[in-house]
C-alpha cells in the first residue's frame, strides 16, 4: 500500500530534495521572465511547493484590520521556510583562497518580491498560479524537459496587449473599408445616372436632326 508516498523522490535524500526545491522556487520567483526550464518531474514537484508559498502571500495581502500586522508577520515567517535564507554560518567561514563568500540573500529577495508583488497580483485568484509546458526530450540523457512559469507574467501581459491592439486596428480598418465601399457605390450610382442623362441628351439631338432633315424636302416642294 502506498500510504504517505505521494511525492516523487527524484533520486535524492529528503534534505537534498528539499534544498533543490527551495533553489528552484527562488529561481522561479526571482526570474526576470518568471519562468525556468527544468525536467518534467522536477517541475511537477515544484508546482505545489511554490504555490503553497504564493497562497501564504495572498492571504497576507487580503488581511485587513488593526490586528493584521502580527498575522502578516506570521505568514511571512511561514513562507520563509520555502526559500533559502541568508546562510550567515557559511558566510563567516573562509572561502576559496581565504576569501569570505558573500551571504546568500537570493531567498530573502525572493520572499520580499513574493509578498510585495505576487501577493497583490494573485489576491483574487484562488490557486493555479503556475503552468507547465512540455518541451520534449533532452539530447544526451533523453530526459523530459518542461517550462514552469507564473501565470500573468510580463510576456503574457504584453501578448494580451498586442492582441487587443491588433483587434482594435482590425475593427478600425474594417469600418474604413466599409465607408469607402459605401462611397464608391454612391459615386458609381451617380456616374451611371450621369451617363444615362448624357446618352438621353445625345438621343434627343439625333432625333431633332433627323426631324429637321425630314422637314427640309417638304419645304423645298412647297416653294416649287
Amino acid at each position: 500500500m502506498r500510504h504517505q508516498k505521494a511525492h516523487r523522490k527524484l533520486g535524492r535524500t529528503s534534505e537534498h530534495r528539499m534544498s533543490m526545491l527551495r533553489n528552484l522556487a527562488v529561481s522561479l520567483i526571482s526570474s526576470r521572465d518568471e519562468r525556468i526550464v527544468t525536467t518534467l518531474p522536477k517541475a511537477k514537484e515544484l508546482r505545489p511547493f511554490v504555490e503553497r508559498a504564493i497562497t501564504l502571500s495572498r492571504r497576507a495581502n487580503n488581511l485587513k484590520g488593526e490586528d493584521s500586522a502580527p498575522r502578516v508577520l506570521h505568514l511571512r515567517r511561514q513562507a520563509a521556510g520555502f526559500f533559502h535564507a541568508g546562510n550567515m554560518q557559511h558566510a563567516s567561514m573562509s572561502g576559496k583562497r581565504g576569501q569570505v563568500p558573500p551571504p546568500r540573500t537570493a531567498g530573502m529577495a525572493a520572499l520580499k518580491r513574493l509578498f510585495d508583488e505576487l501577493g497583490e497580483r494573485y489576491k483574487d485568484r484562488p490557486g493555479g498560479y503556475t503552468r507547465i509546458f512540455k518541451l520534449g526530450r533532452r539530447a544526451g540523457d533523453n530526459a523530459e524537459l518542461a517550462i514552469i512559469e507564473l501565470v500573468g507574467n510580463q510576456s503574457e501581459r504584453e501578448a494580451l496587449e498586442n492582441a487587443k491592439k491588433r483587434r482594435a486596428g482590425g475593427s478600425k480598418k474594417n469600418k474604413g473599408s466599409a465607408s469607402e465601399t459605401r462611397g464608391t457605390s454612391a459615386s458609381g450610382r451617380g456616374g451611371v445616372s450621369k451617363k444615362a442623362s448624357d446618352k438621353a441628351s445625345e438621343l434627343d439631338k439625333v432625333s431633332d436632326k433627323t426631324s429637321d432633315e425630314a422637314a427640309a424636302p417638304e419645304a423645298a416642294d412647297e416653294e416649287k
